[in-house]
């Protein structure tokens, strides 16, 4: 294992075939100022076995997040994956390409993308879905955006409920900076779903969109036929983005409730957490707008010999020919992201995945029913799928590093992203918490209580 490829007389090599004297040279366009004058603070050269034994050790200083029950959600959730899913990852039928220009050569990948497009239309509800979303995030932000391009008004506003996830509210708003758009944010009830009446408010006077989590960031189901009349009525574009596409097993589907576009984050199907990354995300509408869908779609045809195949049908980022007219700037595929998420709902098909919401479903009402034991009560009256929030006696953060402490994750304090819900803590329970560790959070919050 070499950190330095290159020897002093390889250096010396190099300088002299480009007429330098020294590797200084290539940086006086950088001013003084802003050039470090002293080595870096690193230790010296190690050999390979040292770096292993120091990474070694660093691991050890971890918590193994399969032995510590976990009660983290908020948009990344643990969620058992079979072991045909890496197993069939690896079969190179799949990855004949990095992207599919050449279909001669890229059927395994386009039939993926192919497969993938048709599970997330089903799952979303509309008629087309694309492929090459990074992840929900991202694809929250294109949804605005294609409802920009679609709206018919002049309008530059685009209303966002304050429970759609933090993050990807971020994102949207560094989306639609340099375009000049107006973000209207919308409270949320007592019941922990959008404010009505504030948002028929927000919508008139030029909204061309509203955006809503389903179910939203505190894991309250929102009432999307509501905001969809609501939406239609202004004239505006409902999009909708849903973090844990696992609770689309079990609810009405977004585009059955009225939604022009349908966003979600795939990591639950058969994508692992992986420290927070990579997602993948999905993306659906009506298909009366697909020229206005920013990535990738691909399409099933027959050559001239009747077989099957597949083919890019449209790709409407600045790279093809459409320049300076595209949709989108997307350019990774996320395919393998993609192949997982198109194999696990393969594995699982339509009941498996309504089962497995089914015991998410279940698992987090006991979850919920202990928290309430322990003398944290719900804070929204909503329904909600496998995530929840709670008001927990005392402090949430200092609960959280308590609990760490002592071998378990209550949750996630909302202090962080919503100061008015600084006495609230937000809990996920999925078919991977067991019920040893629903007790164990019970003990932690009682233990909270008696503080």
């Amino acid at each position: 294992m070499r950190y330095i490829p290159h020897t002093p007389e390889d250096i010396a090599r190099m300088l002299e075939a480009v007429g330098a004297k020294d590797v200084s040279e290539f940086f006086e366009t950088i001013p003084e100022e802003f050039r470090l004058a002293r080595p870096l603070d690193l230790p010296g050269p190690m050999t390979e076995q040292e770096v292993l034994c120091e990474i070694d050790r660093l691991a050890r200083m971890n918590t193994c997040g399969t032995a510590t029950p976990a009660f983290l959600g908020a948009g990344s959730y643990r969620h058992f994956i079979p072991s045909a899913v890496n197993q069939l990852l690896l079969r190179q039928e799949f990855y004949t390409s990095y992207t599919p220009y050449q279909p001669e050569i890229s059927q395994g990948t386009l039939q993926a993308v192919f497969e993938f497009q048709t599970m997330a239309a089903g799952l979303l509800g509309l008629d087309v879905a694309n492929a090459s979303m990074y992840d929900g995030s991202t694809a929250l932000a294109e949804g605005v955006l294609m409802a920009r391009r679609i709206h018919k008004g002049a309008g530059k506003k685009a209303v966002v409920a304050r429970s759609v996830h933090p993050e990807y509210r971020e994102v949207l708003a560094t989306y639609l900076e340099p375009a000049g758009d107006e973000v209207v944010e919308i409270g949320w009830r007592p019941d922990g779903r959008l404010d009505n009446e504030a948002l028929e408010k927000a919508l008139f006077g030029g909204a061309y969109c509203v955006a809503v989590q389903y179910p939203n960031f505190f894991g309250v189901v929102e009432d999307l036929q509501a905001v969809a009349r609501a939406a239609r009525a202004a004239g505006a574009v409902l999009v909708t983005a849903t973090a844990e596409s696992m609770a689309l097993g079990i609810l009405k589907s977004p585009g059955e409730s009225g939604a022009v576009i349908a966003t979600a984050e795939g990591q639950s199907l058969g994508v692992p957490q992986s420290f927070g990354g990579p997602g993948v995300g999905l993306f659906a509408a009506k298909k009366e707008f697909v020229r206005n869908m920013p990535g990738r779609l691909a399409g099933e045809t027959t050559d001239t010999r009747g077989r099957r195949g597949y083919v890019l049908t449209l790709a409407t980022r600045e790279q093809h020919i459409r320049r300076e007219k595209a949709t989108s700037n997307i350019c990774t595929n996320s395919g393998l992201n993609a192949l997982a998420v198109t194999i696990y709902l393969s594995l699982m098909g339509p009941e498996g995945l309504r089962k497995t919401a089914i015991i998410n479903h279940d698992r987090s009402e006991k979850a919920k029913a202990a928290c309430a034991a322990a003398g944290a009560d719900p804070a929204f009256s909503g329904p909600t799928f496998n995530e929840f929030v709670v008001r927990p006696k005392g402090d949430p953060s200092a609960l959280v590093e308590r609990s760490c402490g002592a071998g378990v994750i209550p949750g996630l304090a909302l202090g962080r992203f919503y100061p008015e819900l600084a006495d609230c803590m937000l809990v996920c329970a999925t078919e991977m918490t067991t019920e040893d560790d629903i007790r164990r959070l019970g003990e932690a919050l009682s233990g909270a209580a008696r503080q």
